[in-house]
């Protein structure tokens, strides 16, 4: 097992001399091919990088910040800040400029990295609201106005190289920008300390091995994928191939992950995309899978009770080659593990993706808690729980602002919190107890065992008419295990009932509107179509079985529009932005109070 690190500076020195002729970062090449880079060369970038960021002024204390997917020069450019202690500020190429500017003035940024020369040219219009911003390097493109190709930048530290910066736990490590639905971004200031306490909780808790191969999708700008899979799998040893959420089903059968790091949106996809699959095939293999599946559910409830079944078992094997395998096969035949987090996931999902032989381990977390702070792990893993708390970290549960005698806000205690928002003293004041506590705004309770079960954002949480309270994000879960149902935002604040604004699968819903004979030139008028309003009345229903009465969905407006980052409905790290929903379909939602539908949620 890797020894616990004090810093992240320490963690990239420790791994790039233990594993010098790894590979680490995967891409895929011009020809189509993968090209791998190895610690060892990574090591040489980051002593590059770093010697060319000194060149440019950057010392302790400084910021250094990025407008970027993910790629190795992302990489490069974090450790190499860090080894000068400076601090690093991650950015989306799908913000948009304003929140760009924002981010660069409230950090005070005096070197920005821009993925393309657009993005640099977009920085240069507002130069002069960016006084601390001295140099912009370019890394895919020649650079125009007066910034610098990201290879002049390692060509200078190469020649002038720079001593690695002496660096502590409690020093600044990085400033990572909440997204936010709502308001300006807040700076959430994480040290060194607090990276390599999750990461030492990983060590214990969960090892992974030098083998172990993920594909990089979810974005390092966000703490989850920054933590989770970049930090963590430098530790171990570990490689990635980076893709992203488009590419992600092409590239998987060519890096072959062992491990994935992802959210429950992708689970719900592979359900989604399974279940409509054999739902296509039908006959025998519908038949067989629907048995292999039943089986595998069997096989994992006698586990729970500490029993087993030789006909299960042996039904298990053939079923996992005939049936399982293949399904595998499109995750590059590797995958035997999955962590998801940023949401809780579907019981009947996570049950699913299991059931194929892929076991997802669910964890809880915040940005500002470095992220993790619950998770399930091997021999300690309750479905439809977030897991337990991490070493050294301890969950308590305020029910004072409930009222509840079980369900509270989650308070977080441990080395993983965040030193506090950058330059927001009144929202420190907010967020933190007197005994230093994270109040995390989430709903939760812990069980006899010590497991959290999340009940959603006290934010999202609003009251019905009648005086009952709902949280919205488990009920949007439910519906969105319909195949026809590919996006949802329910709505229901001081109104006598909940309704929804739907964004279906076209696909899927044009597929079986052919089967039906029903006319889909005109989108519009096919989606307000009786057939199809029939249809979705149908899926509501059907999903709707384990809601509360009041809390179901009586009424709904289907939307053609996706919800997307670019569009400002969703934020960058895909949650819903409510505000901005209601904004643009508030005179739809509006008008469905003034009729109320007796086939919506009428048949319990």
């Amino acid at each position: 097992m890797a020894s616990e690190i004090a810093t992240l500076v320490d963690l990239y020195k420790n791994s790039v001399a233990a594993y010098g002729d790894n590979p680490l970062f995967g891409r895929r090449g011009e020809d189509g091919d993968w090209d791998w880079m190895t610690y060892t060369e990574f090591g040489q970038a980051i002593d590059d990088a770093r010697g060319g960021l000194a060149s440019l002024g950057i010392g302790n204390g400084d910021r250094v910040a990025i407008i970027s997917d993910n790629r190795i020069e992302w990489a490069v450019g974090a450790y190499a800040a860090y080894s000068l202690g400076a601090a690093w500020v991650p950015m989306y190429e799908a913000q948009t400029q304003k929140e760009w500017v924002y981010i660069l003035k409230d950090a005070g940024a005096k070197v920005l990295f821009a993925a393309t020369d657009g993005i640099r040219a977009q920085v240069d219009e507002v130069l002069t609201e960016l006084p601390d911003l001295k140099t912009i390097v370019v890394i895919d493109d020649p650079a125009g106005g007066k910034a610098i190709d990201y290879t002049e930048l390692l060509t200078r530290g190469a020649e002038q190289p720079a001593p690695v910066a002496v660096v502590d736990g409690s020093d600044l490590a990085g400033l990572i920008y909440t997204s936010g639905t709502t308001g300006n971004p807040k700076g959430v200031q994480l040290s060194h300390g607090n990276f390599a306490s999750n990461i030492n909780a990983l060590s214990v808790i969960f090892p992974l091995a030098e083998d172990d191969r993920s594909a990089s999708f979810l974005p390092w700008a966000h703490s989850f994928g920054q933590t989770v899979e970049l930090h963590a799998l430098i530790f171990f040893g570990a490689s990635t191939g980076l893709t992203s959420a488009r590419t992600l089903t092409r590239d998987m059968p060519e890096i072959k992950p062992t491990i994935l790091v992802s959210v429950p949106t992708v689970f719900n996809k592979v359900y989604d995309g399974l279940q409509k699959m054999m739902d296509a095939e039908g006959g025998i293999k519908k038949k067989m899978f629907d048995a292999a599946i039943a089986n595998a559910r069997k096989r994992e409830q006698l586990a729970k009770r500490d029993s087993r079944s030789r006909w299960v078992d042996i039904q298990h094997d053939f079923f996992d080659k005939v049936v399982f395998t293949k399904v595998r096969d499109a995750f590059g035949g590797r995958l035997r593990y999955a962590f998801s987090g940023g949401a809780a996931i579907s019981t009947e999902v996570a049950e699913f993706i299991s059931s194929v032989g892929i076991t997802v381990y669910e964890g809880y977390g915040l940005t500002e808690t470095s992220p993790i702070v619950t998770c399930n792990v091997k021999g300690a893993r309750r479905i439809g729980s977030v897991g337990r708390a991490i070493p050294k970290v301890t969950v308590e549960i305020d029910t004072d602002i409930t009222g509840d005698p079980e369900i509270g806000e989650i308070v977080v205690h441990g080395p993983n919190v965040m030193m506090g928002y950058y330059h927001l003293p009144e929202e420190n004041d907010a967020v933190f107890t007197p005994n230093g506590g994270f109040r995390t705004g989430d709903l939760g309770h812990v069980d006899d065992d010590g497991y959290l079960f999340i009940r959603g954002r006290i934010k999202e949480q609003y009251k019905l008419e009648n005086g009952k309270y709902v949280v919205p994000s488990p009920i949007e879960e439910q519906l969105q295990l319909s195949g026809y149902i590919s996006q949802v935002m329910v709505y229901g604040e001081q109104r006598p009932h909940n309704v929804a604004v739907i964004v279906p699968d076209f696909d899927y819903l044009e597929k079986w509107a052919l089967e039906k004979g029903v006319d889909t030139s005109d989108s519009d008028a096919f989606l307000h179509s009786d057939e199809v309003q029939v249809l979705l009345k149908t899926e509501i229903n059907r999903a709707q079985n384990s809601i509360k009465h009041y809390e179901r969905v009586r009424d709904f407006v289907l939307e053609d529009e996706e919800f997307t980052p670019e569009n400002g409905m969703l934020t960058p790290s895909l949650k819903i932005k409510r505000r901005a929903i209601m904004a643009k379909f508030g005179d739809e939602i509006s008008a469905m109070y003034d009729k109320e539908d007796p086939l919506i949620g009428r048949n319990d």
